[in-house]
C-alpha cells in the first residue's frame, strides 16, 4: 500500500481568484504560509516560514472563493502532485503542488456564521459537516451556499 498524504495549518498569502479551465471546470490556486518557531542554542527565538502551492478543484474552489480571503487560516489534508509543461523557450518545466483533499476553515470572511467546525472533502458526491456530537453526511444539494 502506498500513501501520499500530508496535513498543514497555515494562512493564505494572496488574494484569491476563481478561474475556469477551457472545459469549464472551476479551479483556484494560491499559496499557504506555515511558520516554525524554535529557540536556538544561544536562546534566541527563531522563525522559519514555508510557502506551499495549493490547488482546489470543482465545488471546493467555489466554496473557497465565497468564504476565504487573504490571511484566512486553514487546516488542509492534501497529496503532492507534480505537473510538467513545455515553456515558450522549449525547456521542460515542473511544478509540485498540493492538491487539496480535505479542508477545515479555521476562520472565514463572514462573521454571521462560524465555519470553524465545518469541513469539506474533495468528494463531489458528498460534503461532510463536522460537529462535536456526531458526524453526518449530507449531499452537495443540501448546502445553502
Amino acid at each position: 500500500m502506498d500513501l501520499n498524504k500530508a496535513q498543514i495549518i497555515g494562512r493564505i498569502t494572496q488574494d484569491l481568484e476563481l478561474k475556469q479551465t477551457p472545459n469549464g471546470q472551476n479551479v483556484m490556486s494560491f499559496s499557504i504560509a506555515t511558520n516554525r518557531n524554535w529557540t536556538d542554542s544561544s536562546w534566541m527565538k527563531q522563525e522559519q516560514v514555508e510557502f506551499h502551492n495549493v490547488v482546489l478543484w470543482g465545488k471546493l474552489a467555489e466554496i473557497a472563493d465565497k468564504y476565504l480571503n487573504k490571511w484566512s487560516k486553514l487546516f488542509i489534508e492534501w497529496r503532492l502532485q507534480t505537473r510538467s509543461w513545455e515553456a515558450q523557450d522549449g525547456t521542460k518545466r515542473y511544478k509540485t503542488e498540493i492538491v487539496w483533499e480535505n479542508m477545515i476553515m479555521l476562520d472565514s470572511k463572514t462573521d454571521s456564521e462560524s465555519l470553524s467546525s465545518k469541513s469539506w472533502t474533495n468528494n463531489s458526491a458528498a460534503v461532510k459537516k463536522s460537529s462535536p456530537k456526531a458526524e453526518e453526511e449530507i449531499s452537495i444539494e443540501d448546502i445553502p451556499f
